[in-house]
């Protein structure tokens, strides 16, 4: 059995529209790059990259919300505002105040499964590495429990999703619904040591990650729709009060 491994990266201050790729390579120490490794990254340095920032002066969050998210679900508590975006049930559609370097609200990236993917490749090129996987992070709240965790925002070079359906359990059951959602898995426990306030680590490298290594990353195998998810009763009852 592998033993799973994250180091996380502290690194200087990232500013806007600095290139990702020359920022990561000069940051991250040059032995810490090997076969079947992940890199987990910060999904705000892709929003930084990208520009995805807008003046918090003069500007109504709520219809920024509205405008950000794909499926609008409506206010929540503590004055948050429950949306869909990005294939994710996110607060305030992903929009982020914290580390701002000039108190901007960060917008969520534009195309993550593009971004990702982009990076890969450039990754690979310059390192040499064969089996690299990346993997954009971010943190959210779980119902009914305090603080938050870390997710997938996109991945790119592993396979998300271990299917465990017809395999036995220690009593010889065959398991009929079990999958595990190893994208997830990573970047919470990339998040757990990147942190989440002055850490200043928004990159980890995960070695001995149980996950198979593919060129083809399909999103679809880890996203559901929305009207095929077990919680769509919850997300009716939001979407009938509009």
């Amino acid at each position: 059995m592998s033993s799973l491994k994250v180091t996380a990266i502290r690194t200087r201050i990232f500013h806007r529209e600095e290139n990702l790729l020359e920022f990561i390579l000069s940051q991250v120490p040059s032995d810490h790059w090997q076969e079947d490794a992940v890199l987990a990254v910060t999904s705000k340095l892709v929003s930084l990259h990208e520009g995805r920032l807008l003046a918090r002066s003069g500007v109504d969050k709520i219809e920024l919300i509205k405008k950000e998210s794909d499926v609008y679900l409506g206010e929540m508590a503590y004055g948050c505002h429950l949306t869909i975006t990005k294939g994710q049930l996110l607060a305030t559609a992903g929009i982020d105040e914290s580390n701002s370097e000039n108190g901007d609200y960060i917008l969520y990236p534009h195309a993550p499964y593009d971004s990702v993917e982009r990076l890969r490749n450039g990754l690979r090129e310059r390192t040499g590495i064969k089996n690299l996987g990346v993997l954009l992070t971010d943190s959210h709240s779980v119902p009914l429990r305090h603080g938050v965790v870390g997710s997938c925002v996109a991945f790119a070079g592993f396979r998300a999703i271990k299917n465990r359906i017809g395999e036995n359990d220690i009593f010889g059951r065959a398991l009929k619904m079990t999958k595990q959602n190893q994208a997830d898995a990573l970047a919470a426990a990339a998040v757990l040591m990147m942190g989440e306030a002055a850490e200043q680590c928004p990159l980890a490298i995960i070695t001995g990650a149980p996950v198979e290594f593919s060129e083809k990353s399909p999103r679809e195998e880890l996203e559901v729709a929305m009207t095929d998810d077990m919680y769509y009763p919850l997300y009716k009852s939001f979407l009938d009060k509009e």
